[in-house]
């Protein structure tokens, strides 16, 4: 309302604009957005000018003499906030949960060291009033705690400054410092992790960048928690050297200054002291309990602190019975508090019985649920055998031991088959094609933990895995080594260690790249289909791509397929292209590059090569992204005219090359391959048109890091560096 106000009375408006205002202030409506959007506004103000104020505060307390009503409330509201702080932390499920602690950490422990700064003014200057000088509140703590003896007071004092300083502050420190330090080395760990999930299409891009802020946030929380550690462990010794300073100093201005005696000297300083260091340690206590619960928390339960302690305490009934049963005993020995002790094991031991009790009722109820789902169904009548007996051979197969049925089982919130859904959604998008459904079912001739994967009903993979375990895969970089089953990925062939689910942190930490059961198998599954790509394209699925893309270019469909290029040759084309790590995702640059080579020839090798050098982009793309300048392997010129000779003796198989040379060829290119890998560059075998479906099939298996183009595929804005010169008897030669 004071918006439209404001607006009538600062600025002149027509009558009609006058009017218009009118109308919308008297709307109800309208009325009560305008009141909604004041109130948030005041409240955002409030929040972003509360710590400006909250540190000029602080300031203000350090400077100005402070009456002690206003001590009085401060100090309460300090006792008050770090209660709050305290609940926070404990009804927190994750430590990022409670991010801005570290910050909230800091400007508590300024306004408690202000307030120490301020009571301490008054104390010096007005105690010899008496004790209530600085305030109801710190007479009150003073004369409680102390008890009428100031031995009694230091001693109290003295032993709460130890648990704080000693106990809880060091340990909560120490914890910081450790898990500060862990986080940070398993961040490389960690990336590699997400990036290994979104390549096998177990996640998106979007939940990707999610996850990478998570390690973000969790990294820069724990590097702060270690940093704010060093604040409560300095409060405690400042809390410990202003104590000291007040006692000696109030007691030579009392007695000096002031005229009092000694022992009233004494009795009115220490009991102000001890009051003032109680009022600021309890909070400071509550701080670094705090502060300990945060950093002690588990970063993957999402639970609240006291779910997880009571359901992990209290989980097994014969640790209560075993204690009932000692705690009896200790009762019954003569001199003991029977009472206490026969009444505590009477607990403990109904504790243990309702326990298993319900245990029980939890397996029964189980037991119950398989048999109703166990109960045999009466036989269907029996029929005469027909053509729908006969099984058709699935495209892709994966089998799994009894151990694994959880995994797949829908009901039982199994992974894996949203797992290979990703891998089939992946690998369709890069390759160009729809990879067929995988027909998932149970073995009983495999083992309880093995699965195998099929093509065509032949066995292209078979593992053990270890289902109530993780995989932690050594990437080639580690900082120790981690107890468990040792072992290899199936997918890669990498060292691995099958590990309890409970040293993930630590495996992380030591550089490890740990993943859970089912995504071992989805990505041996991923990296099978994309090795043999070419097996799961058949005709029907050509004539699938070939509709789609008659949607948008009929004519040039309907002018090649069937008239020109057979479905059968288009297809024996397109796997060459897969069998080479080319996707088909371009149709439309491979049907044009046909409908002009395909006239001339028939030859699938030829047009398969005519293919090549239309998607020569892609190709290169794939391969070194979008770098102008490729680094390259080539071939001498005498080898060169021995390959060619050898090709024109033993065919396009090259089964005419001589086998010393072909040895020779393959470590030569093996080692060249290994020196561009270990300087992160790709390694591209540059050759003749003639030498490269030959060459690429000699490399194809033995060296899988090789990619072998020809002259023709480089696009001519491309320029090439050679790297090394094989067969010329010299490491490298660069241009």
């Amino acid at each position: 309302m004071a918006v439209l106000d404001v607006l009538r009375q600062k600025i002149k408006l027509s009558p009609v604009v006058s009017e218009t205002l009118g109308k919308v202030k008297a709307n109800p409506k309208v009325a009560k957005g305008l009141a909604i959007g004041s109130t948030a506004y005041k409240r955002a103000l409030m929040l972003k000018m509360g710590t400006p104020v909250l540190v000029l505060a602080c300031l203000a307390m350090i400077t100005l003499p402070m009456p002690p009503l206003l001590l009085d409330l401060l100090f309460s509201f300090n006792i008050s906030l770090s209660m709050v702080v305290l609940l926070v932390a404990i009804y927190s499920k994750k430590p990022l949960d409670f991010g801005s602690f570290p910050t909230v950490l800091l400007l508590t422990t300024i306004l408690r060291l202000s307030l120490n700064v301020a009571s301490t003014r008054v104390i010096l200057i007005h105690g010899q009033e008496g004790t209530a000088a600085a305030g109801h509140v710190i007479e009150s703590f003073g004369q409680v705690v102390m008890g009428g003896s100031y031995v009694v007071g230091i001693i109290v004092f003295s032993i709460l400054m130890i648990i704080n300083f000693i106990v809880v502050t060091k340990g909560a420190g120490r914890i910081s410092e450790v898990t500060a330090r862990f986080t940070l080395d398993a961040m490389p760990g960690k990336q590699m992790a997400i990036d290994a999930d979104l390549n096998a299409g177990l996640i998106n891009q979007e939940q990707a960048k999610e996850r990478r802020q998570e390690v973000t946030r969790e990294a820069d929380f724990y590097g702060s928690m270690d940093g704010a550690s060093k604040f409560v462990k300095g409060d405690a010794v400042a809390g410990l050297l202003i104590l000291i300073i007040n006692i000696v100093g109030g007691i030579i201005i009392g007695t000096l200054q002031h005229g009092l005696p000694l022992s009233e000297s004494a009795r009115i300083y220490t009991i102000l002291t001890i009051g003032d260091g109680l009022v600021a340690q309890i909070p400071s206590l509550l701080l670094s309990v705090a502060s300990a619960i945060i950093v002690t928390r588990q970063s993957g339960t999402e639970k609240e602190m006291g779910q997880q302690v009571m359901g992990e305490l209290f989980s097994e009934p014969k640790v209560l019975f075993i204690v009932a049963g000692v705690l009896f005993v200790m009762g019954i020995v003569p001199g003991m508090p029977a009472v206490a002790f026969l009444t505590l094991a009477l607990i403990a031991f109904s504790l243990g019985q309702l326990i298993k009790k319900k245990r029980a009722k939890a397996a029964a109820a189980a037991a119950a649920k398989d048999k109703n789902a166990a109960e045999v169904m009466p036989l269907p009548e029996q029929k005469e055998l027909s053509w729908d007996d006969v099984s058709e051979v699935d495209v892709v197969g994966l089998e799994v031991g009894y151990r694994l049925i959880p995994l797949v089982d829908k009901a039982q919130n199994g992974e894996l088959l949203g797992r290979v859904k990703g891998v089939r959604k992946k690998l369709s998008q890069d390759l160009g094609f729809l990879i067929p459904p995988v027909h998932i079912r149970d073995n009983l001739d495999l083992g309880p933990n093995f699965y195998r994967i099929t093509l065509m009903g032949v066995t292209f993979g078979e593992a053990e895995v270890q289902p109530d375990r993780d995989m932690a895969i050594n990437p080639g970089q580690v900082f120790g080594e981690i107890e468990g089953l040792k072992t290899r990925d199936p997918a890669f062939g990498l060292d691995a260690v099958w590990i309890n689910k409970s040293d993930n942190d630590r495996a992380l930490g030591l550089g490890y790249t740990v993943v859970d059961c089912s995504t071992v198998i989805a990505t041996h599954m991923s990296q099978i289909l994309a090795n043999n790509c070419a097996a799961l394209l058949g005709q029907e699925e050509v004539q699938n791509i070939l509709d789609i893309v008659a949607k948008t270019q009929p004519k040039l469909v309907n002018g090649l397929v069937p008239g020109v290029v057979s479905l059968g040759l288009l297809t024996k084309i397109l796997q060459n292209l897969l069998n080479e790590g080319v996707p088909v995702r371009d149709m439309r640059t491979i049907l044009e590059t046909l409908v002009e080579y395909a006239p001339k020839s028939q030859d699938p090798e030829v047009l398969t090569a005519a293919c090549r050098i239309g998607l020569r982009r892609l190709i290169l793309q794939d391969i070194c992204g979008g770098a102008e300048l490729i680094p390259v392997i080539t071939l001498a010129p005498d080898l060169e005219k021995v390959l060619h000779k050898s090709l024109e003796t033993g065919g396009a198989a090259g089964v005419g090359i001589e086998p010393g040379l072909a040895d020779r060829l393959q470590k030569s290119l093996y080692d060249a391959t290994a020196t561009q890998e270990m300087q992160g560059e790709p390694a591209i075998l540059l050759t003749s048109g003639i030498l490269r479906s030959t060459l690429s099939r000699f490399v194809k298996n033995t060296i899988p890091g090789l990619r072998v183009l020809s002259y023709q595929e480089v696009p001519d804005d491309k320029q090439i560096k050679i790297v090394s010169v094989i067969g010329s008897g010299q490491g490298a030669i660069a241009r």
